[in-house]
């Protein structure tokens, strides 16, 4: 899954890359939760556009927000027969912006984060559904999902999970839904070549919402790392042998 990410290059690097009119001047984030307005880049009538809209993909049919589970994921396996997810992979598919994104692999009784980035450095286009929600009077809220896969080789020792991410030369493939149908958007949906990214341990601050800031993406030293907590060793009293009943145990 992605539950976590970072988009921290500038917005003239960002305009660049994704080839939008508009000029947002937009702060660093380096950790986007979800429910928190995130930018997305979608065509309307022809053109590619930056937006904001919130990390929590709401379907359209849904009556009451408060009863519906928040989707910040969507599966690419099944994403085109989903009732939440099938609509938009046919009508409304996006780029999501990012300099890389977090995952947790479990060691012993903790959760240690890392931080997956291009080992270049550039910037990355995850692929998006997003939709348009109305209220019952008549409020509009826009929400996105990030569309996920397996993990590649790479990172399937982290996570078995990743986002799908949409090289340059087919943003037009995933964005332009009046030309290319959501079966054939649908090929770009795999892991990631395993000589694009990188992963490496990270602090466990990012763990808090709450904390933005650029010690959150740095490289945690074996010496910074915390210790995998260990189990007390539980005191073993002399039990009695006990009468054979004639039944079989397993352990």
């Amino acid at each position: 899954m992605c539950g976590r990410y970072a988009v921290t290059s500038a917005p003239e690097a960002i305009r660049g890359l994704f080839g939008y009119p508009e000029q947002p001047n937009f702060p660093p984030r380096f950790n986007v939760a979800p429910t928190q307005p995130i930018a997305v880049v979608r065509l309307m009538e022809g053109k590619r556009q930056f937006a904001l809209v919130r990390w929590g993909l709401l379907p359209s049919w849904v009556k009451d927000p408060k009863n519906f589970s928040l989707l910040i994921n969507a599966r690419g396996e099944s994403v085109m027969d989903k009732p939440a997810f099938e609509a938009a992979m046919k009508r409304r598919r996006c780029l999501v912006p990012a300099d890389g994104f977090y995952e947790w692999k479990t060691i012993g009784t903790r959760k240690q984060p890392y931080f997956v980035r291009t080992k270049s450095g550039a910037p990355l286009a995850f692929a998006g559904l997003w939709e348009t929600w109305t209220g019952p009077n008549g409020e509009e809220m826009e929400t996105a999902a990030i569309v996920t896969t397996r993990a590649n080789r790479m990172l399937a020792d982290i996570h078995d999970r990743m986002p799908v991410v949409v090289p340059p030369d087919a943003f037009d493939l995933w964005l332009n839904c009046a030309a290319v149908d959501a079966e054939t958007a649908s090929t770009l949906i795999a892991p990631a070549p395993e000589n694009l990214l990188e992963a490496y341990e990270v602090s466990s601050a990012v763990n808090r919402t709450a904390n933005d800031n650029p010690q959150l993406v740095e490289r945690q030293t074996a010496a910074e790392a915390e210790p995998v907590p260990q189990r007390p060793a539980q005191r073993r009293s002399a039990a009695r042998p006990k009468k054979d009943d004639g039944q079989g145990v397993l352990f």
